[in-house]
C-alpha cells in the first residue's frame, strides 16, 4: 500500500474545516481552489473527504467532464445520494434506480423529485433543468438536515453543457439556497478568475479565493526525505528533483517512485524511461497536452512560440527577432496561451508554466521532429548524455556560495521589467558587480549592484530574518548615498511578520527563495536548493 503523504496544506485544508463549522452555525462562504495543473487541488480535496466526519453534513465530490447535462444530472444525482446513504447499515450499489429506491424511506420528497427530474427530458432551458437540479440539495436539506458541500473539481468544464445562462441560475441558487454550500476547483487559473470576479461576484453567497501553488523548496525537501526514507538519496540528487520537479507533487512523487522502484537503476535513466520512450508517462502525457494546440488554425506558430519560450528566448523582442514577425503578430498568439494558462508573463518576460513540459518540448519533441532519421537508439543516447550533463551542471553550481550564483544572475540583466509579487521594477543593466561584507551580528554577506543611475544593495540571511536585522540592513544602506536605491533582503529560512513591517517602513524588499527562483527561471539558471 503506498503511503499517503499530505505537506503544505494544511492552512488550506483547515480553513475548509472552519468554513464547513460556519455553514453549520449558519453562516455560508464558498470556496474556490485555484492552481495550475498537477500541483494537488484534487489530492487536497480527497484528503479533507477522507479525513472529516460530520452526520450533518454531506460532502458531494463530482469530476465536472465536458459532456452533456444529461449525464452530468445523472452522475450528480447518484453521487448526491450515494453520499447520503454511505453511512447507513444497506450495502451499496453504484447504481441510480437502486439508491432513489433505498433513499424513498428516508428522504421521500428528494427521491420523487430526482425521479422526476430523471423522467422529464432534458428541455430547450437548460438552465431551468440546472436550477431545479441544484435546489435537490435544499430539499434533502429540509427533509434530513443534512447540508451538502457541493464539491466540483474543474468547474470550468460546466460551460460544455451549452446552458446559456449557467452562470444566472447558478447565482440564483447561491443566493437561495444558503444552506448549500460550493467548493470548486480550476486548473485554469485565468480563466476562474475572471468567471469569480464577473459572472459569481455577489454579495451573497460570494467565493473565497484560495491559490495553490507547488510546494517550496523547503516542504519539496521534506516530502523527498519521507518518500526516501529508510533509502539512501545523495544530497546533490535530492536538490535535483526537488529543482526539476518545480514543486509539484505529481512529479515528486512520480520521479522517487521511479527511482524506487529501479533502485540500481541511474536517475538518468528513470527520465529517459518517463520522458523519452513512447509508452513513458511522461511522454504520453506532455504530447496529448500538445494535441490541443496542433488542432489550431496556424498551430505551428504556437508550437514555435512554446520551444522559444522553452529554449530561453522568452522576451518579447528574443521572439520578434527569431520569428521575423512583428510584435502584433505575436502578441495575438501569446495571449491565446496566456488564457489557457500554458505560459505566464512576468513584465517583458514569458515563462512556459510547466517547467517539464518545457524540457520535454525543447529536448524530447523538438530534437525528434528535427530529426533526419527515425534513429531512435541514437536519439536516446543522446538525451541520456544531455541528461548527465544538466544533472552534473546542476550539483556543480549548487556547490557555489549564494552570493556568487546572485552577481552570475545579476550580470544577465539588460534593463527588462519583471514583476515580482504583484511589484513592477527595472532589473538594471550593471557597470560593476561586487561582493560586500556587513558589520552586522545578524547579516554576513551582500551583493553590491552600480548601474548607471542607481545602485542595488543585497544582504542574505541563512536563519530567521528578524526586526532587527532589518534595522541593522537599513542602517548599512545609508553609507550608500546614491539616492536611488533597490535594498533587498533575501532570507533563505522564514521572515519575522514584525520583520516584514519594518521592511515596509524602510522600503526594503524581502524576498524568499521562491522570488529569487522565479528570476532564475527566467533567465535559465538553476534553482537555488539550499
Amino acid at each position: 500500500m503506498v503511503k499517503e503523504i499530505f505537506l503544505g496544506r494544511s492552512l488550506q485544508r483547515e480553513l475548509i474545516e472552519k468554513r464547513i463549522i460556519d455553514l453549520k452555525n449558519g453562516y455560508r462562504q464558498n470556496i474556490a481552489i485555484i492552481g495550475d495543473e498537477l500541483v494537488g487541488k484534487t489530492s487536497l480535496i480527497f484528503n479533507f473527504i477522507r479525513n472529516f466526519s460530520d452526520p450533518h453534513i454531506l460532502p458531494l465530490y463530482l469530476e465536472v467532464r465536458p459532456e452533456p447535462f444529461k449525464d452530468f444530472k445523472r452522475r450528480f444525482m447518484g453521487v448526491l445520494l450515494y453520499a447520503f446513504l454511505d453511512n447507513s447499515s444497506i450495502s451499496l450499489q453504484e447504481n441510480l434506480d437502486f439508491l432513489i429506491e433505498k433513499s424513498r424511506n428516508f428522504i421521500p420528497k428528494t427521491a420523487d423529485k430526482i425521479t422526476d427530474l430523471l423522467r422529464n427530458p432534458v428541455s430547450k432551458k437548460k438552465a431551468d433543468n440546472f436550477f431545479e437540479l441544484l435546489e435537490v440539495c435544499d430539499l434533502i436539506y429540509q427533509e434530513s438536515g443534512k447540508r451538502c458541500v457541493v464539491i466540483w473539481d474543474e468547474f470550468h468544464n460546466l460551460e460544455y453543457m451549452g446552458i446559456k445562462t449557467l452562470y444566472a441560475e447558478w447565482s440564483k441558487a447561491l443566493i437561495t439556497h444558503k444552506n448549500t454550500m460550493f467548493i470548486i476547483t480550476s486548473s485554469l487559473p485565468s480563466k476562474a478568475k475572471k468567471i469569480l470576479a464577473h459572472n459569481l461576484s455577489l454579495l451573497f453567497g460570494n467565493f473565497q479565493s484560495i491559490s495553490l501553488e507547488p510546494f517550496d523548496v523547503h516542504t519539496s525537501e521534506v516530502y523527498l526525505d519521507i518518500k526516501f526514507e529508510g533509502n539512501h538519496l545523495d544530497k546533490g540528487l535530492r536538490n535535483f528533483l526537488v529543482h526539476f520537479s518545480g514543486g509539484y507533487p505529481f512529479y515528486l512523487n512520480l520521479l522517487s517512485e521511479g527511482m524506487l522502484k529501479h533502485e540500481k537503476m541511474p536517475l538518468t535513466q528513470v527520465l529517459v524511461e518517463l520522458l523519452f520512450s513512447s509508452t513513458g508517462i511522461l511522454n504520453q502525457r506532455f504530447n496529448n497536452y500538445l494535441k490541443r494546440l496542433v488542432s489550431l488554425p496556424n498551430s505551428q506558430d504556437y508550437l514555435s512560440l512554446l520551444y522559444s519560450i522553452a529554449s530561453g528566448h522568452n522576451r518579447l523582442k528574443d521572439i520578434m527577432h527569431i520569428s521575423h514577425k512583428t510584435a502584433k503578430e505575436i502578441n495575438v498568439r501569446l495571449n491565446y496561451l496566456l488564457e489557457l494558462d500554458v505560459v505566464t508573463r512576468s513584465g517583458d518576460f514569458f515563462k512556459i508554466n510547466d517547467r517539464l513540459f518545457g524540457f520535454w518540448l525543447k529536448f524530447v519533441y523538438q530534437k525528434k521532429a528535427n530529426a533526419l532519421t527515425f534513429d531512435a537508439k541514437n536519439q536516446k543516447q543522446h538525451f541520456t548524455s544531455y541528461l548527465d550533463v544538466v544533472i552534473k551542471e546542476f550539483i556543480v553550481s549548487s556547490a557555489k556560495p549564494i552570493p556568487e550564483r546572485m552577481i552570475e544572475l545579476l550580470r544577465l540583466f539588460e534593463d527588462d521589467i519583471i514583476q515580482v509579487e504583484e511589484k513592477k521594477f527595472r532589473l538594471n543593466h550593471f557597470r560593476e558587480l561586487k561582493q560586500l561584507e556587513f558589520n552586522s551580528r545578524g547579516l554576513g554577506e551582500g551583493v553590491l549592484g552600480r548601474s548607471e543611475d542607481s545602485v542595488w544593495i543585497m544582504a542574505f540571511k541563512n536563519k530567521k530574518l528578524t526586526e532587527e536585522d532589518v534595522t541593522e540592513f537599513a542602517r548599512e544602506c545609508k553609507k550608500y548615498r546614491n539616492k536611488l536605491q533597490q535594498k533587498i533582503i533575501i532570507s533563505l529560512d522564514e521572515i519575522d511578520i514584525n520583520a516584514r513591517l519594518r521592511a515596509l517602513d524602510e522600503k526594503i524588499l524581502t524576498w524568499g527563495l521562491s522570488q529569487v527562483n522565479e528570476l532564475m527561471d527566467l533567465y535559465a539558471k538553476p534553482r537555488i536548493v539550499t
